[in-house]
C-alpha cells in the first residue's frame, strides 16, 4: 500500500507595530534563524488558538488573531531558497519570477518528506509578560523592519517567513469565517 502524504499543520502570527514585526531568533538543525511567532497545531485545538498560544510561548506576548493572512504550503524538501505560493496567480520565487507550477512540486513530493501547512494570522498584540520563560530552543523576540527582515532572508526558517510578510504588507486580509473549527 502507497503511503499517504501528510503536511505538518502549522500556524503563525504577523503582528506589526510602529512598522516592526515580532519575530522569533530560534535554534534549528540549520544554526539559528528568524521565523514568524509559529508552532504545530495541537490536537483538538482551533487554529486560531494555537496561534495565540504559540504567540505567548514564543514570544511573552499575548496576541488575538482577528484575520487571515494566507495558507501556504511549503514542501520542506527543497532548498530553503526554494520558491512560495504566491496566492492565486501561480507560483513565485524570492524574485517575483515564476516557477513550474505548485500541483506538478506538490505532487512530486514524496510520502517521506516533511512539508508544512502555514496557516498565518494577523491580530491585536495583548499585554507583554516580561518574565514569562521563552520556548525551548526561542533564543529572543525582536521588533524588526520590513527591510531588516528582507535583508535577512539568508537566516529565514523558511522563504515562508518573508512571504507571509509581503502578503500581510499587500493588504491581504480574510475573514476568521473562512477558517471553521468543530468540536
Amino acid at each position: 500500500m502507497d503511503s499517504i502524504w501528510k503536511p505538518n499543520v502549522t500556524v503563525a502570527a504577523l503582528i506589526e507595530r510602529e512598522g516592526r514585526f515580532l519575530l522569533v531568533e530560534e535554534e534549528t538543525e540549520d544554526g539559528l534563524r528568524f521565523n514568524q511567532p509559529a508552532g504545530h497545531l495541537d490536537h483538538g485545538e482551533s487554529l486560531v488558538a494555537a496561534c495565540a498560544r504559540e504567540t505567548l510561548e514564543e514570544t511573552a506576548w499575548g496576541f488575538r488573531p482577528t484575520a487571515l493572512i494566507g495558507i501556504y504550503l511549503w514542501p520542506r524538501s527543497r532548498p530553503a531558497t526554494g520558491t512560495t505560493h504566491g496566492g492565486a496567480g501561480g507560483v513565485f520565487d524570492q524574485t517575483g519570477q515564476t516557477s513550474p507550477s505548485f500541483p506538478e512540486r506538490v505532487a512530486g513530493a514524496r510520502p517521506d518528506d516533511i512539508s508544512y501547512l502555514r496557516f498565518a494570522f494577523s491580530g491585536e498584540l495583548g499585554a507583554h509578560e516580561p518574565g514569562r520563560a521563552l520556548d525551548t530552543g526561542i533564543q529572543r523576540a525582536l521588533w524588526m523592519t520590513p527591510d531588516e527582515i528582507r535583508a535577512s532572508s539568508e537566516r529565514h526558517r523558511s522563504p515562508l517567513v518573508w512571504q507571509c510578510v509581503s502578503d500581510y504588507l499587500t493588504g491581504r486580509r480574510f475573514p476568521l469565517e473562512l477558517v471553521r473549527h468543530y468540536d
